[in-house]
């Protein structure tokens, strides 16, 4: 991933394990940390950061302020293109994406939020996004990674 390439939707599960202290968060804090910094065209939906709060807080232990203040330092990044729209059609399209391939009405919508903003690659910790042919997806962890944040959710 370089800068000026092609573009990168971050998931809600990417943000909040970058914003955790879960062992295997490395890998989604570096591509945050190259978002940050401009060496990745990354997209984030704004409601992404309200996902990852509820991850954060109901999953990672974090405390409500603790989340916040979190993800509104995240906020302050520049050059991360921040999606901030949800127009109907957006919605709709997000609808039907989830019907055509039976995921949660979210990831539907953060597909038709990466198909609309020219998004080559939906970056993520959820393999559901594998079912949609508009986007490559990179799922950030391997399985023994899953296995240990598995292990550290149970915990």
């Amino acid at each position: 991933m370089s800068e000026g390439g092609d573009p990168y939707l971050f998931d809600v599960g990417v943000v909040a394990l970058a914003h955790s202290t879960a062992p295997v968060r490395d890998a989604a804090l570096n591509l945050v940390r190259d978002a940050i910094a401009g060496d990745i065209d990354a997209v984030v939906p704004y409601p992404a950061l309200f996902g990852a709060h509820h991850v954060l807080t109901a999953y990672f232990g974090c405390s409500n302020s603790t989340a916040s203040r979190r993800l509104q330092n995240f906020m302050d990044a520049k050059r991360i293109h921040w999606y901030d729209r949800m127009p109907e059609t957006v919605v709709r399209g997000g609808f039907s994406q989830a019907s055509e391939t039976n995921v949660e009405g979210w990831d539907g919508y953060y597909a038709q939020v990466a198909i609309e903003q020219g998004v080559n690659t939906v970056l993520t910790i959820d393999d559901d996004f594998e079912r949609f042919d508009a986007f490559s997806t990179e799922v950030i962890l391997s399985p023994e990674e899953f296995t240990a944040l598995d292990q550290f959710l149970e915990n």
